[in-house]
């Protein structure tokens, strides 16, 4: 894990349902890509950790949400440092063929959220956030890109959620 010199780091999970099994030649453009991607990401500015599978160099495995939807579990420094990846390096090629390999989603398929510098979310954890923003809408404690929130806006709303009788402890 890379050191952080911020108080929160941004999480975030995409998930994605295939069009066919990763084995399956019509995905072989999408699995050779992969490895490089993925080592872009880990060198990438900002990049903190990404899940990966057990004896893995991936996470593409692992089957948290359904058969056929394949998990992305990052964090990163900044939402600045994130979005310079996603858009901005070689994982673009990836998002330009994405309906090659992935079903269209109808409904919000990446949420992202501010986690304390060290923790690393789990799947499960990350599925709860995503629920949270399908069911509910963008809000401090799950968003998106379109409708962000600042670390410090996510904070207040936990320490309101967690103390909603009493004024929230004081920070140092």
């Amino acid at each position: 894990m890379t050191a952080s010199p911020h108080a929160a780091h941004l999480a975030q999970l995409n998930v994605a349902t295939l069009r066919h099994p990763l084995d399956d030649p019509r995905m072989a453009p999408f699995v050779e890509m992969l490895d490089p991607v993925n080592a872009a990401a880990d060198g990438a500015p900002g990049f903190v950790w990404r899940l990966v599978e057990e004896g893995a160099a991936d996470a593409t495995e692992l089957r948290p949400a359904g058969e056929d939807v394949i998990v992305n579990l990052t964090v990163w420094q900044t939402k600045e440092a994130l979005w310079e990846f996603a858009y901005r390096s070689g994982h673009l090629e990836v998002m330009r063929r994405r309906r090659e390999f992935f079903q269209r989603h109808v409904e919000a398929h990446l949420v992202m959220w501010w986690v304390p510098v060290g923790h690393l979310p789990t799947v499960d954890e990350a599925l709860e956030r995503l629920a949270h923003l399908r069911s509910h809408g963008p809000s401090p404690r799950a968003f998106t890109f379109a409708a962000s929130y600042t670390a410090a806006e996510a904070l207040t709303a936990d320490e309101q959620t967690l103390f909603p009788d009493s004024a929230p402890p004081t920070h140092r």
